[in-house]
């Protein structure tokens, strides 16, 4: 699969078959994405690969403190304070495309909360993954995590594999340090979904537009 291919075909998939991951596939894309850049060589990224009745557990205890109203809080701030302009309306047209997908009402709270609660489980994909980063390490580590984390998802496509980089997994820190056995000290910046997609699930059939080069690209000469 070519690199441009693996970047059109990437989504956030949603939905999950129940089959296991075998750890020698994602030893393979660990093995690659360690090959991402990062500045002077830091290799910032620390994986925790959760499966099993750990990766049970640990989806129980944070849905549970979702729908008990914690709404937890991740340990540094990924998205901004107050929307605004065209970032407010794409935020907007990202959620509305999902729930329109799945006839989710706008008054059915209920059914909006449980699609929520789902991203706590992973989607019940078979495996999470989680990425701490040291305290010490400042902006441009999280920029070099990035290019880890793409790398990752890119390469599991090659393994016939889906991905959901996943935020929320990332806003119940003490709760995933607790249960993995973290420092305090460790900072943990998000989660992944790691699974074989359910392609007949709804939710995995639509596909979120990107703006054309020309928005975005001032060429100057």
């Amino acid at each position: 699969m070519q690199v441009s291919e693996a970047l059109h075909k990437r989504k956030a998939t949603r939905a999950f078959l129940p089959q296991e991951v075998e750890r020698e596939k994602i030893i393979r894309i660990l093995e690659a994405a360690r090959h991402a850049p990062s500045g002077t060589n830091t290799q910032p990224w620390q994986v925790a690969v959760v499966t099993g009745e750990k990766r049970r557990r640990l989806g129980d205890l944070m849905e549970t403190a979702f729908r008990t109203g914690d709404k937890g809080a991740m340990e540094f701030q990924y998205y901004p304070v107050t929307w605004e302009g065209i970032y407010k309306e794409r935020r907007r047209a990202c959620g509305l495309q999902m729930y329109s997908t799945l006839d989710i009402k706008r008054e059915d709270r209920q059914r909006q909360q449980d699609q929520w609660a789902a991203n706590y489980r992973a989607f019940d994909a078979p495996v999470m993954l989680f990425f701490f980063i040291d305290q010490i390490l400042e902006t441009g580590s999280y920029l070099d995590y990035g290019m880890f984390i793409q790398s990752i998802m890119l390469v599991a496509l090659e393994e016939g594999l889906a991905t959901c980089p996943q935020a929320a997994l990332g806003e119940y820190p003490e709760i995933v340090k607790q249960e993995l056995g973290y420092p305090k000290e460790k900072r943990l910046v998000v989660g992944m979904a790691l699974g074989y997609e359910d392609e007949s699930a709804p939710v995995n059939s639509y596909r979120t537009p990107r703006e054309e080069v020309e928005q975005f690209t001032r060429f100057f000469d």
